[in-house]
């Protein structure tokens, strides 16, 4: 189900420090994320490398930890 009501906003001068705060807690919650996403990324590169997985293996080990991510994602929704 939708929620069709539209509602305005009026946002004021002395609104602009709650707006740049939640700019600035939506970037660091960006960077954590992208810094945890480097780290898995990271540990799969070296599980590939001294596993000396061939293509196949490690697109297969790649499916897998895609599935884990979308999994995490719908729990957090």
């Amino acid at each position: 189900m939708r929620n069709t009501e539209v509602r305005n906003t009026q946002i004021g001068a002395d609104d602009a420090g709650l707006l740049s705060m939640l700019t600035a807690a939506r970037l660091d919650e960006r960077r954590g994320r992208a810094d945890v996403m480097a780290a898995r990324l990271e540990k799969l590169a070296l599980f590939i490398k001294q596993g000396e997985l061939n293509g196949t293996e490690a697109a297969e080990l790649l499916c897998v930890e895609a599935q884990i991510i979308l999994n995490e994602a719908r729990e957090i929704n």
